[in-house]
């Protein structure tokens, strides 16, 4: 029988202690101490056969990775062709967001040998929620609610599936461990026998975790280090639409993501995301502007609402939904201290339409139009849209992939773009009239 032994290590400085204790001794933190396997095979260990040379990067022969192609143009997108065999990707995301729900359309879908893990759902469960997202029926899925990893992995090597879906890694336990699910020896210790069982048998895995209070994936960090790929599906729960980005690719880029709406049949896939997120208006109103934005290497364009108003109590309210309330105090100051715009005094809301979240400084040029399109009430024209980063002396700076966003805000009918004198226009011509701007006081004579 091979030995196992464990030992106590705090999670926060990495002490190890023979026993678990409330309080760290070296860090001063609580309740940090996890119990972890130290060593679980016996010390007489027979010398691997295989041996390893060193070998001139020159001399090394590559080979595309196979790949399993889904059902979903956009994950297809994210990961870079599809899923390679033998990886693990780890997708996180808050609770109710659609992980699941995408998961299961894809065993629903895909015309492979499907093994779906569940330690949070019954089969029961599982099947309503497969009746309710399709009417396909597919008779490669198999379900297996389980939390033992030993249990899973035994039935897995009998059944040989072409692909494995946990959900979530969160609920596995290892005989192995004495301490609950969902602790960091116990997250750690299942996700190894998961990617060794994947690796050697070049079956793809893909595990969901749970994500913490500040939306980092719960468990060891050390995790989206074993992984081969991590995705993230965000959204806003009460809007419909939801982006997966790739946090960590090693088969591709971390550059592209993937655009979906939640709809009473599932996730549906959005092909022209721009189409639907800007407001068809029958009338111009004041505060709305268009940001020509960028996520990963897709252009889209956004919608932004604001709305200045005077304060009615003593301290001015700001306000932000889908932007930087930070970024947005900042670009306040730069109009009243560069651009003489008096607005300590008033209220400034904003808010980016379809619950998209972005961090884009291109957003930038259409923040300050709409709050002085606001504050003026002047309604800036409907086929003006707006691509600049604003700096802190007021200067209008240039931001990247210029060309793909022109392209985009011609392709849609826009009449003219704004954009930083600074950045480098293609010679190509374009459709759209280009208004090249290089400080707010100029661009706020141009725009109204």
């Amino acid at each position: 029988m091979a030995k196992l032994r464990t030992a106590y290590y705090c999670q926060n400085c990495g002490t190890q202690y023979s026993q678990w204790h409330g309080q760290c001794k070296n860090c001063g933190a609580w309740n940090t101490l996890a119990e972890e396997i130290v060593e679980k095979t016996s010390a007489k260990t027979s010398p691997d056969k295989k041996k390893n040379h060193i070998i001139n990067i020159i001399e090394v022969e590559t080979n595309e990775e196979p790949r399993i192609k889904t059902i979903s143009e956009e994950l297809n997108r994210v990961l870079g062709g599809g899923i390679v065999l033998g990886s693990v990707i780890l997708i996180g995301g808050e609770p109710g967001i659609g992980k699941s729900t995408l998961l299961l359309q894809l065993a629903l879908k895909m015309k492979k040998k499907i093994l779906y893990v569940s330690g949070e759902e019954s089969a029961s469960q599982i099947k309503m929620r497969a009746d309710r997202l399709t009417d396909v029926q597919n008779p490669n899925c198999f379900l297996f609610t389980e939390v033992s990893v030993e249990k899973i992995i035994h039935e897995a090597k009998k059944m040989q599936p072409d692909l494995m879906i946990v959900d979530s890694i969160q609920t596995l336990h290892s005989q192995l461990l004495e301490s609950s699910p969902g602790t960091v020896s116990q997250i750690r210790e299942c996700s190894n026998e998961l990617i060794k069982f994947a690796k050697e048998t070049n079956t793809p895995i893909i595990l969901v975790g749970h994500i913490t209070k500040d939306g980092q994936i719960a468990g060891p960090k050390v995790l989206e280090h074993m992984v081969d790929v991590v995705l993230n599906f965000d959204g806003d729960r009460n809007h419909l639409f939801r982006l997966l980005r790739a946090n960590k690719n090693r088969f591709g880029s971390t550059s592209e993501i993937g655009i979906y709406e939640m709809i009473a049949q599932g996730l549906k896939e959005i092909k022209n995301p721009s189409e639907i997120l800007i407001t068809k208006k029958f009338e111009e109103l004041s505060g709305n502007a268009i940001a020509v934005t960028l996520e990963g290497n897709r252009p889209m364009l956004l919608e932004i609402q604001a709305l200045v108003s005077t304060a009615v109590y003593g301290t001015p309210q700001r306000s932000c939904t889908g932007f930087d309330s930070r970024r947005l105090n900042m670009l306040l100051a730069v109009l009243e201290k560069r651009a003489g715009f008096q607005l300590g005094a008033k209220d400034v809301f904003l808010n980016i339409t379809g619950g998209i979240k972005t961090d884009d400084p291109a957003l930038d040029l259409a923040v300050i139009a709409s709050i002085l399109s606001s504050n003026e009430d002047m309604a800036v024209p409907e086929k003006f849209c707006f691509a600049g980063e604003i700096g802190l002396s007021g200067e209008i700076r240039p931001v990247p992939q210029i060309e793909a966003r022109i392209s985009e805000a011609e392709k849609l009918g826009y009449d003219k773009i704004f954009i930083s004198n600074l950045n480098k226009i293609p010679k190509r011509k374009f459709a759209i009239k280009i208004e090249e701007v290089s400080k707010i006081e100029d661009f706020h004579e141009r725009l109204f």
